[in-house]
């Protein structure tokens, strides 16, 4: 089970929402997004994951410049201000966030590094935990090919961008470092303040007869085929497992849970595909 309580412990958890007032928030993976909800995550999704929540208003889509650094103010920094607002504003006490790819790389920044910025620990202490869908926290062999300028810069670019500090910071070697030195959750590393749950696309389909490669868009799955071919035979196309599972700690593999036992390509992790949004909104 993702959540263990004992006797006292587990009855004040189950009594929490009579008193927490919870709220969700949607953090965006790399790019530079203005409008997330239709762009990135799509609001049939959206709106089947906070229909969890007992105000369903209680929810906010994150729109920042990730193609920065972590640490960036355009990054870390805009996304501590919009949650702090969407905190205040709706004097959230119980906040799980939901993250795809990148977007769970700014969050542990945040988690690991609370005097970095005044308006952290504030968003740490409000964090129930955190669903990291498909997070790059090893970085992909695919950055490292895009910085190095070979045929995946042109292959990739709807997906990951170009030499973007965000690609060049998920290049494999530069989170090793990153893991090793400023960030929490890894292999040797102190825990995270708070849950860092990992849901890992373990395969991409793309053959015209298969069901599987029709949900988020058939063109994306093909593409994701395409460079699948470059990592290991665990991958969601665009990151290893290895990767997806490497901070916190593994919710589930995507077969284990999906409906009918689908595989979650890195596309279909940020879409209402095979129940996903069913299983994210039963958790809230």
């Amino acid at each position: 089970m993702k959540h263990k309580c004992w006797a006292l412990l587990c009855l004040l958890f189950l009594s929490a929402p009579l008193w927490a007032n919870t709220g969700v928030a949607f953090v965006h993976g790399t790019g530079h997004q203005t409008n997330a909800a239709s762009d990135y995550w799509t609001w049939s999704n959206i709106n089947s994951i906070r229909q969890g929540l007992p105000n369903q208003s209680n929810y906010v889509v994150i729109n920042c410049n990730f193609e920065k650094y972590m640490w960036d103010s355009a990054a870390s920094g805009c996304l501590a201000g919009q949650l702090t607002t969407f905190i205040n504003q709706k004097n959230i006490t119980d906040l799980v966030v939901i993250t795809h790819s990148n977007g769970g790389n700014v969050m542990r920044w945040i988690m690991s590094n609370p005097t970095w910025d005044a308006r952290y620990p504030n968003i740490i202490n409000k964090i129930r935990w955190v669903n990291a869908l498909a997070p790059s926290s090893k970085g992909t062999p695919l950055a490292n090919a895009v910085m190095q300028g070979n045929v995946f810069e042109s292959a990739l670019g709807w997906i990951l961008g170009y030499k973007s500090d965000a690609v060049r910071m998920q290049q494999t070697s530069w989170m090793s470092v990153y893991n090793n030195q400023y960030l929490f959750g890894t292999s040797g590393r102190p825990s995270l303040p708070k849950g860092f749950w990992n849901v890992v696309g373990s395969d991409v389909k793309s053959s015209p007869f298969s069901g599987n490669a029709y949900c988020g868009g058939y063109a994306q799955s093909v593409g994701l085929k395409v460079t699948q071919n470059w990592l290991s035979s665990c991958s969601d196309g665009f990151l290893e497992c290895s990767s997806q599972a490497g901070a916190g700690s593994t919710w589930f593999y995507d077969t284990s849970r999906t409906k009918s036992g689908r595989v979650l390509n890195h596309n279909q992790s940020r879409r209402n595909c095979f129940d996903l949004d069913k299983i994210l909104r039963n958790d809230i």
